[in-house]
């Protein structure tokens, strides 16, 4: 059979795997498309497969100013960076600013062996101390199930206006109905078949002890506990092998 692209040869894998066509799988269909919604929303928590690195740049409109927030879009789980609007030490092009002046100095110092790259990259540091102490960098707060960026103290003062850009660093999900390769993830295989097999035990437990023709007893705890099980080894090796290490996150 060909690997699984799509949640319906996900849902096809899983049933063979629980042996359907040869065994009768006693789980209604919206129960399975449940059980398949929970397997990709916990794959997309913790997976470091299911998101990437990228960078959101956002046009603030007068809206945004209004609100005083900055809306986000909700396939973004983390924002681990907001970049300063402004910095007083780099952004003029003014040709008395002080940085520009310093890199003329630094410049000529290079050229009469009276520097060196250690001296530039130090001066650096202390100019972009300067503009932290002097400027500080805005305070956010980022609610995820809101879908919004809280900035703080900084629409009051017009610091951010109409037509400022800002930037931030953003981890985003990675959808599966545009990237069907996720389908055939292995863990996410083995993860929702689990799932299905749990629900499937759930389904049989209220016929526990009933005796079928031919002396077969339905046992739909052991079904219950041995997918309860495999779930939970599931879970603790995606923290284990999958997970990004902890960072700090804004919100």
């Amino acid at each position: 059979m060909a690997p699984p692209n799509s949640r319906d040869t996900l849902i096809d894998y899983c049933k063979r795997r629980l042996g359907d066509p040869v065994l009768e799988i006693n789980v209604d269909e919206d129960q399975i498309e449940d059980r398949v919604d929970e397997a990709i929303q916990y794959w997309q928590e913790y997976h470091s497969d299911a998101t990437i690195k990228t960078y959101l740049k956002h046009l603030v409109t007068a809206t945004d100013v209004a609100n005083e927030y900055i809306p986000i879009s909700s396939n973004v789980l983390y924002i681990s960076k907001l970049f300063p609007m402004s910095n007083s030490f780099s952004g003029s092009q003014n040709f008395f600013d002080i940085k520009y002046q310093m890199m003329l100095n630094d410049i000529a110092d290079l050229q009469n062996f009276a520097g060196d790259l250690a001296y530039y990259d130090q001066m650096q540091q202390y100019l972009s101390m300067l503009d932290m102490k002097l400027n500080g960098t805005p305070q956010s707060f980022w609610s995820r199930h809101q879908d919004r960026l809280y900035i703080f103290g900084e629409f009051a003062t017009q610091d951010i206006q109409a037509g400022d850009y800002l930037v931030a660093e953003v981890y985003t999900m990675i959808e599966p109905d545009d990237h069907t390769s996720i389908y055939n993830d292995l863990w996410l295989k083995e993860y929702t078949t689990a799932l299905i097999k749990q629900q499937w035990g759930q389904n049989l437990i209220k016929f526990e002890g009933i005796q079928l023709p031919g002396g077969v007893v339905l046992n739909g705890r052991q079904f219950y506990d041995d997918a309860s099980t495999e779930i939970e080894n599931l879970r603790q090796r995606i923290r284990d092998e999958h997970e990004f290490p902890a960072d700090f996150f804004v919100g």
